[in-house]
This record gives C-alpha cells, sequence and structure tokens, in this order.
C-alpha cells in the first residue's frame, strides 16, 4: 500500500497541502476548526504511523485559565527556553500548544489527535478539575510548576515551600519581628506553598502572624500597584517592619504605592519577593529575593519526560522539587546586628 502523505490528506479535507503542513506542525494562519479536520484526516489515514512522526515529537502545551499569572514574563520565556534548549539536545522535536480555559475541550481533543510521544504540561494556574481531560492520554504525561497531590501524575516544580521558609528565617535572623505577607488574589497552588513556607519559619521562630498585615493583591504589576495604593489610601495604616511577597511582580507593584506615600524601603519597610526577575537589578532599591532556576526546571522536565517514553512503562512516578538560591540585595534593612 501507498504510504499516506500531505497532499492525501489535503485532497480528503479540501484545503492546500501548505495548510495541511502549517496545521500538523502547529504553525499559525490555521483555524482551529480546520486544523481539528486536518488533524482528524492524519489520523484515519494512519499518516502518523506511516511517517514516524510520532516517535521524535513532545508537545508543550501551556494552560491558561485567567492569563494573568502565565504570561509574557521573563520567567516563563526562560522556562521555555529551558525545554526548547533540552529537546534540541535530545533530537526531538518541540511542540508548543496554548490551551485556554474557555476552549479547553475542543483544543485538547486536537492536542490528543496529534500524536506526540509525550506531553509536558504547564500547569502553574491549573487546579484538580482541569486535569481531567488529560487523564486518558495513552502517552507520558510531566506537570510543571505545580502538583496534586490527589492525582499520581510526574511532576517537576519549585520547592516553593523550603525557598520562602529560608527567605523568611533570613529577615528573622536580621532582627525582624513584625512580618506581613502580600498575597495573589488569584490563587495557585505555587502561592500556597510560598504561604506555607512563610508560617513555617514564624512558627519555628515563635512568632506571631498577625491578619491585619496580609494583604491581597493582583498578581500583575499594574494591579499590585493599584491595589497596594488603594489600601495605603485608606488612612493611616500600620505597617509591618517587613513583607513576604508571593512573588516578584506583586512585590514590584507593591514597592511603588509605598514609595508613592513616601513610605521608605527598606527603612520603613523591608520587602523579599520571589522569582528573581530581571527588574530585581533595577528596581530601586534592588530587590531581595528567591532566585528560581528556570531553565534548569525545564530541562529537567524534558530529562524525566523522556525517561518514561524511552524506558519501561511501568514506572514509579516522581515529583521532582528543583531549590533556590536566595539573593540578598537592598531592599531588606538589619535591625539588630
Amino acid at each position: 500500500m501507498k504510504k499516506k502523505n500531505i497532499t492525501d490528506i489535503a485532497n480528503r479535507v479540501g484545503v492546500s497541502p501548505a495548510t495541511v503542513s502549517n496545521a500538523l506542525n502547529n504553525r499559525k494562519g490555521v483555524s482551529e476548526e480546520t486544523k481539528l479536520k486536518i488533524v482528524r484526516a492524519a489520523k484515519e489515514l494512519e499518516y502518523y504511523k506511516e511517517s514516524g512522526k510520532r516517535q521524535k515529537t513532545i508537545r508543550f502545551v501551556i494552560y491558561k485559565k485567567h492569563g494573568l499569572i502565565v504570561s509574557d514574563t521573563p520567567f516563563f520565556s526562560s522556562l521555555i527556553e529551558g525545554i526548547a534548549n533540552e529537546c534540541r539536545n535530545q533530537g526531538y522535536e518541540l511542540l508548543i500548544s496554548h490551551v485556554y480555559h474557555s476552549e479547553c475541550e475542543e483544543i485538547i481533543h486536537t492536542v490528543a489527535a496529534e500524536y506526540s510521544q509525550g506531553l509536558i504540561i504547564l500547569a502553574t494556574e491549573m487546579c484538580l478539575a482541569d486535569l481531567a481531560p488529560f487523564y486518558d492520554f495513552d502517552i507520558p504525561i510531566v506537570l510543571l510548576d505545580s502538583y496534586f497531590k490527589e492525582e499520581n501524575f510526574d511532576c517537576v516544580l519549585i520547592n516553593n515551600r523550603d525557598a520562602s521558609y529560608r527567605a523568611t528565617k533570613y529577615l528573622v535572623q536580621m532582627g525582624h519581628t513584625q512580618f506581613g505577607y502580600l498575597h495573589s488574589t488569584l490563587p495557585i497552588n505555587n502561592f500556597y506553598y510560598r504561604k506555607a513556607g512563610f508560617k513555617d519559619a514564624l512558627q519555628e521562630f515563635k512568632i506571631q502572624s498577625n491578619a491585619e498585615f496580609e494583604l491581597f493583591l493582583e498578581p500583575t504589576m499594574e494591579g499590585s500597584y493599584r491595589d497596594m495604593k488603594a489600601l495605603l489610601e485608606k488612612g493611616d495604616i500600620e505597617l509591618p517592619t517587613a513583607f513576604v511577597a508571593d512573588n516578584d511582580i506583586i512585590a514590584f507593584g507593591a514597592m511603588r504605592a509605598l514609595k508613592e506615600r513616601e513610605i521608605r524601603i527598606p527603612e520603613d519597610v523591608s520587602i523579599v519577593g520571589f522569582d528573581d526577575m530581571p527588574f530585581c537589578e533595577i528596581t530601586s532599591p534592588r530587590l531581595t529575593t528567591s532566585k528560581v532556576f528556570k531553565q534548569d526546571i525545564g530541562s529537567t522536565a524534558v530529562k524525566r519526560l523522556l525517561q518514561n517514553i524511552e524506558g519501561n512503562k511501568e514506572r514509579v512516578t516522581q515529583r521532582i522539587e528543583v531549590n533556590t538560591e536566595l539573593i540578598i540585595r537592598d531592599s531588606v534593612l538589619q535591625l539588630r546586628s
């Protein structure tokens, strides 16, 4: 039997071979409806099986529920770069799919039909229920940047709890005893475990937490500034001597609002972030933060996926947590020597 090619698929669907090529290689310019028809036709014609395309392809699924955390920031750019570099080093093609919560079912059906040999799913904005469409996939899956204790997926993520514990311990060692926490208004697993690490440190050093110092800010640069500004404009509110923030972006916005109110950092209040984004070096003052090794996390996810693709199918799942490094700069005041 003659092997099927993209011309056969084009004839089946009624589009040009160029459109088929663009759709199968996840290039822009093809509607989701047309792409779905092409993928279904390719499957019906056994194009993937005959061409062997499944053998060297990894798909990275970027799942966005609201896009306020998973956005075009240096953090996620570095994460993708780490994945792409490791795929290239291992001789695998990387395909990237953006899955939006509102269109989830149709797009995931397309992803399932496209026959990648394994999936890496960016799970930052996902909750447990969002995993349901992926349960029936018959290929290895690695979750990136989150994990769910109720499920048995392989996961690669930041060691959030220990990182936040170490940052808070550093503040204690600098003499701080009054602590506040800058929360995201949007809950995700990473932030939950960072708050837990903060609480661990306070408990260890027998420091009482104060709910009045726990502030909720939108996790965008402009949103955190706006929310912090509104809180400060309510009147002369009491501030702790130190804030720990869910991430750098929230810290940046809060710092801007504080400085507009002539609240000095770190003389009046110290702040510690999380991620070590490039802006940390150019803010005034430069931000002390937990450095996340983003490219290493992406690379580790690819390596773990390839172990599952190329190894024994009767495997033990793993949760791999990558440690951080506390980068000390200028945003923390030493209260005692």
